[in-house]
């Protein structure tokens, strides 16, 4: 007999707020399956204010408060039986974040939690990375959002290090991320690493993911240094114009993900890491199983 559950997801971050709706399917002798049946994404760009005006303008709240209750609204349709709603970096750093949380929560009856980078990491690293993960092997995941990059080593299937760092692609779209940042990542990440012979990057995040698909390879393969260093230089050649019409980028995309292709590329640098795995998943996923599993 197969029991479905609906569970949804709402992140809201630095460079967009998502909302996505999962359907669990549990059946007696087999492992649960987590399947995705709404994924919903509005560009709002949060960081674009937080980072540069400190606030979250009156224009970007208003546009948070519309886009929540059309959340509200699908959340019901699907008969969704239990969510929860994250925010990231933009909204931990917004000096009126937390009036906005309770102005939203008043205006349409959800609940967001703003949680801190480690939570964050740890949230995204317990998503369904089992298929990718061996115990024999080391493996970096490198999570790239808008405001910051979470980190977490795993070795032997378990979390040893992590970090969350305040370098992101909105960030550093507007010249707010300096060179102390970068050698705050690089000794970082070059420490944690140097104990093992061979570490495999795991990347999350829309830039990834749109740079995987570009590249057109089958989900359980990896895209290896080189490919991912030809289309930085490649990306850097085009214009942002030429990124939208001849890629198919959406606009709020195509001026971002060469930023987020730099971190990918350092990291894969200063780790050694030869390959990089993109299994599509992010913090909404993980909040998802985080509910399921009593995690949050």
């Amino acid at each position: 007999m197969i029991t479905i559950k609906k569970y949804a997801a709402i992140d809201i971050g630095s460079n967009a707020m998502r909302l996505l709706i999962a359907n669990i399917v549990e059946q007696e002798g087999k492992e649960t399956q987590f399947n995705k049946s709404s994924l919903v994404r509005v560009p709002i760009r949060l960081g674009q204010d937080a980072f540069t005006e400190g606030k979250i303008s009156e224009d970007s709240k208003q546009r948070m408060v519309e886009a929540m209750k059309a959340y509200k609204l699908l959340m019901g349709v699907h008969k969704v039986e239990r969510y929860t709603a994250c925010a990231t970096s933009a909204m931990r750093e917004a000096k009126n974040g937390k009036k906005i949380v309770e102005l939203i929560e008043k205006e349409t009856g959800v609940k967001i939690d703003i949680i801190d980078g480690k939570k964050e990491a740890a949230i995204i690293a317990a998503t369904d990375l089992h298929r990718f993960i061996k115990p024999e092997n080391t493996y970096l995941f490198v999570d790239v959002g808008g405001g910051s990059t979470e980190f977490s080593l795993f070795d032997n299937g378990k979390i040893v290090a992590s970090k969350s760092f305040k370098n992101g692609t909105v960030r550093l779209l507007n010249n707010m991320v300096d060179d102390s940042v970068w050698n705050d990542i690089e000794k970082w990440v070059k420490k944690a690493t140097a104990p093992y012979d061979r570490v495999i990057l795991i990347g999350s995040g829309g830039n990834i993911n749109k740079l995987f698909k570009l590249s057109g390879k089958k989900q359980d393969l990896p895209l290896s240094y080189m490919y991912v260093n030809s289309q930085y230089q490649f990306l850097n050649k085009l214009t942002y114009e030429e990124r939208i019409s001849e890629l198919g980028l959406n606009p709020d995309r195509a001026d971002v993900i060469i930023h987020a292709t730099r971190i990918y590329l350092n990291t894969m640098k200063w780790s050694g890491a030869r390959n990089i795995f993109v299994p599509k998943i992010g913090l909404a996923d993980g909040i998802v199983k985080a509910m399921y599993y009593g995690k949050i």
